[in-house]
């Protein structure tokens, strides 16, 4: 890979892992809902990207499904996840849409997985408990299950996604942004009472944090990411992206604090060993996943 490739591949990592930070800044220190923020964030990428939005790609109901599924639905549960668990445990716990996505493959896509991705799931898996459990049981951080729930919402779209060909990187944008914006606003408005006033009590900084979110990560890095891996092959790409979740952890200790001991780090090696060795098999969803997993959070 050529120096400026790689360089841009860091500062597109870079990007995603600070935005998780960031995530956790607004829906937790600002205290501003998750749906209202992520309706906020999509209706930006749809305003910055809605030249693409035509012509729409066929089948359109899949279209739609699928933008609901890896945009507003993914994103909305990370949020919700954000409000209670820490970016270093939503880092980890997040990987397990790489298994998710291997297994729904098999179901939807035919694929065969050979004893070396059957070991990376279950290392995935493994790792991922460890972080969410600990000697009283279960982590009694709620959030958590929210981020599994984002995993395979992210993952069963991003399936779906490699059944029906010819959707370009930023049409796909303008439609993940148009087809989730509506459905958060609706449910926002009836779930989450006063959001509006908290936004505006907020101030710049929830201004800053939704600019940054929808253009820099959801416009900017997700497109140099897809130009990256139309040059070169997945199989490079895939493990590099590992920094992104190295990235998000070593920020979130350094900046909020977030706990790190034994057990975090048990987990968070055997899932990073579990999803490299299923980044490293051929496989014909992965690189879409990789642009979807960590981009929140």
């Amino acid at each position: 890979m050529a120096l400026r490739d790689f360089a841009l591949l860091v500062l597109v990592c870079m990007t995603w892992a600070s935005n998780n930070i960031v995530s956790k800044y607004v829906v937790s220190d600002l205290d501003i809902q998750p749906m209202f923020y992520s309706a906020l964030r999509f209706g930006l990428v749809a305003i910055a990207v809605c030249p693409w939005l035509f012509p729409m790609p066929r089948p359109r109901w899949r279209l739609i499904t699928v933008a609901l599924l890896m945009g507003g639905g993914n994103f909305t549960l990370v949020f919700m996840g954000l409000k209670t668990a820490t970016p270093s445990e939503v880092a980890v716990v997040t990987q397990l849409g790489v298994p998710i996505t291997t297994v729904l493959s098999m179901v939807m896509l035919g694929e065969r997985v050979r004893w070396r991705r059957g070991l990376g799931i279950v290392l995935t898996l493994a790792g991922a408990l460890t972080v969410m459990w600990d000697p009283a049981g279960v982590h009694a951080s709620v959030g958590l299950f929210y981020v599994v729930g984002s995993a395979f919402l992210g993952s069963l779209g991003a399936v779906m996604m490699k059944q029906f060909e010819g959707v370009k990187p930023l049409q796909f944008q303008a439609w993940v942004g148009l087809s989730s914006v509506l459905p958060l606003a609706l449910l926002s408005a009836i779930f989450e009472p006063g959001q509006v006033q908290a936004g505006v009590a907020a101030g710049w900084p929830f201004v800053a944090a939704v600019l940054y979110s929808g253009l820099a990560v959801s416009v900017g890095a997700h497109t140099a990411f897809y130009l990256l891996i139309q040059r070169y092959e997945a199989n490079l790409i895939s493990p590099l992206t590992l920094m992104t979740p190295l990235a998000t952890i070593a920020l979130g200790v350094l900046i909020l604090h977030d706990p790190f001991g034994p057990r975090m780090a048990i987990g968070t090696a055997v899932a990073m060993a579990g999803v490299l060795i299923i980044a490293l098999r051929p496989n014909r969803v992965m690189p879409l996943l990789l642009a979807i997993r960590n981009r929140a959070q």
